[in-house]
């Protein structure tokens, strides 16, 4: 062997122990937040660059709540690639759509219903502000949860179902559970959407718009990143019942890092007995500690 190569194999192992030891530390640091607190938490990261990756209860089934709207828009635009649908046609919208007692901003600009719009705001609501309505009319629309379901499946991503709507969710508790996925199925999911694996590209620019505009969870992935930091994300989030258990605080998305590399995240607080505000800072301080560890490690 001669020097040079000598020097670099050193190197490179001093560089590989700098990072391994640096993930060592993220992943000590985000156990020692978790180890009080009175919930499941499933998490995983991905570095969609670097390709590096860390995971806690990555293959365990957590119901989605409203992170499925994200499922469910990726098999929407999928029609609309297809030419079955076009974002700019009108849907109508009756005012039995609208349904009552349940998170609705639609409902909210168009009380009465028996009105047209069009299949890219309807999206915008359902993505961009979690609306309940929005989601099931956008069900009915492509055939049912069973046409979402084969979509994600055909694509890849078998950890995933969908088998209920919002108005069922809402009738009974343990519906919730029905509509499962895992970290790990999340993550591929998440780096599909990144490397534009999935549709067209006039279709991915426009679900990536709406996932930066989403406007709920300002507590959760982003509350902690620096102002105007680019997080195109998805949240969901469930009721608590009476035994005081709250089944689902959740928040997926992509980030973009001042360098402009990006990493995938997910978060799924399930089974909490915490209340909300400490359900969302378990978020809130996970993604800041990897915020911090890509930054650091972009400057090495």
């Amino acid at each position: 062997m001669n020097k040079i190569f000598l020097i670099t194999l050193f190197l490179c192992s001093v560089v590989s122990a700098t990072i391994f030891g640096q993930k060592s530390a993220l992943k000590a640091k985000i156990e020692q937040i978790l180890q009080t607190k009175k919930a499941t938490v499933g998490l995983a990261v991905y570095g969609l660059e670097d390709k590096d990756t860390l995971s806690i209860h990555n293959t365990t089934h957590f119901p989605m709540q409203s992170v499925f709207k994200f499922h469910i828009a990726l098999a929407v635009l999928n029609e609309v690639d297809k030419g079955r649908f076009s974002l700019t046609q009108n849907i109508f919208i009756k005012k039995s759509d609208l349904l009552p007692d349940t998170w609705s901003p639609l409902r909210e600009d168009y009380p009465n219903g028996n009105v047209n719009v069009s299949l890219a705001k309807i999206l915008g609501y359902t993505v961009s502000q979690s609306d309940n309505n929005g989601c099931d009319i956008l069900l009915r629309l492509i055939g049912g949860e069973k046409v979402a379901n084969r979509y994600l499946h055909s694509i890849g991503i078998k950890d995933v179902a969908i088998v209920a709507n919002e108005e069922a969710m809402h009738k009974d508790w343990d519906v919730q559970f029905l509509n499962w996925t895992t970290p790990q199925a999340t993550i591929a999911l998440l780096k599909k959407l990144y490397e534009r694996k999935m549709l067209s590209l006039k279709s991915h620019d426009f679900l990536w718009k709406i996932m930066v505009e989403t406007s709920t969870g300002k507590n959760r992935i982003k509350a902690q990143l620096p102002s105007g930091t680019i997080v195109a994300h998805k949240t969901g989030t469930s009721g608590t019942n009476q035994a005081g258990i709250t089944s689902a605080i959740n928040d997926i998305g992509i980030v973009t890092l001042p360098n402009g590399k990006h990493f995938a995240i997910c978060f799924y607080v399930a089974n909490s007995k915490e209340n909300e505000q400490t359900n969302e800072k378990i978020i809130a301080d996970i993604s800041k500690l990897v915020w911090d560890y890509y930054l650091n490690k972009s400057k090495k």
